[in-house]
């Protein structure tokens, strides 16, 4: 069977985020959200920064590769700007509003639904037709988020119904950006493409985080948190970057369908390092996961002509 390198980064990127998530809250104490993401963002463009001009400065750079960079329209810099302002800044934003609002575990389980509002976006734009296996795959998947959060879903909390909002119009914001980014990323480099939509989320970043006082933040930070945080951010810039890859060579769903790895990677680490129990739910959670996947990634969807 031939190694399909797109899901593989698809996947990757889903085992990074959740680890993301564990390493955050490490820091979530000494570091603000907003403050957090901006240098976790501002850490990955640097980290990705090298690679491009090596890129643009190379002789032996594709000729329409190089073409292709040379001729891009203003149009295009606007929408990819759009884009990676939306998967990034305004992602975040709503999904940290939403946080202050409603528990955890609620909020995981809403922005579980990413797939599926992936799916919903791209068939109702013509980019991907759904199939009974993607579909069945994608719910399985959400069914084993929700069964892994089961017991602190019943915990009692305070919620507000603009709390659940905000963490949907998140997942609904981040399913529309991967539907499309793609017709940018196969008409132009994925390298250049991700470098640029994460430089414009980290100025956009650097706005909203004043509220926090992110300078005065970022300039507190012992030894420890910089480590931690310098970690966070040199794994979300290769993550976006595979994730990009992904969304470029596959399709949209088949890509986010593997965020369901995310909490599944989260509880996993939790296990390791941070001395939480592994219950009967997470376990069967994990069938249920892996199955989902097994089952939206088995037969190729058929992209819309």
């Amino acid at each position: 069977m031939k190694l399909n390198l797109a899901l593989l980064a698809a996947a990757a990127t889903g085992v990074q985020v959740g680890a993301a998530i564990v390493a955050s809250r490490f820091v979530v104490a000494d570091v603000p959200p907003l403050t957090l993401a901006l240098l976790r963002y501002a850490i990955g463009f640097t980290c990705l920064l090298p690679f491009v001009l090596k890129s643009f400065m190379a002789p032996a750079l594709d000729g329409r590769a190089r073409a292709a960079l040379n001729t891009i329209a203003v149009a295009d810099w606007l929408a990819m700007a759009a884009l990676g302002t939306g998967q990034f800044a305004v992602l975040i934003a709503l999904l940290n509003y939403g946080l202050q609002h409603i528990g955890a575990a609620q909020a995981a389980l809403i922005f579980s639904l990413f797939p599926l509002l992936t799916l919903l976006l791209s068939n109702a734009l013509g980019r991907e037709r759904i199939s009974a296996a993607l579909l069945a795959g994608v719910l399985l998947s959400i069914t084993g988020v929700a069964l892994s959060l089961w017991p602190k879903l019943q915990a009692p909390h305070p919620g507000h119904w603009w709390g659940e909002a905000a963490v949907l119009a998140s997942a609904s914001v981040g399913a529309l950006c991967s539907v499309l980014y793609r017709p940018y990323l196969q008409r132009y480099p994925t390298l250049a493409v991700s470098s640029f939509a994460m430089l414009v989320s980290v100025l956009f970043l650097g706005l909203l985080a004043l509220s926090e006082n992110w300078p005065a933040r970022v300039l507190a930070l012992g030894v420890q948190s910089w480590t931690v945080v310098a970690l966070i951010g040199i794994s979300s810039g290769i993550g976006y970057f595979w994730w990009l890859y992904a969304l470029k060579h596959e399709s949209p769903t088949r890509v986010t369908v593997f965020l369901a790895l995310n909490p599944l990677t989260a509880a996993l680490l939790g296990v390791l390092f941070l001395g939480e129990a592994l219950s009967s739910w997470a376990a069967t959670a994990i069938f249920l996961i892996a199955s989902g996947l097994w089952l939206a990634t088995r037969v190729a969807t058929q992209p819309r002509r």
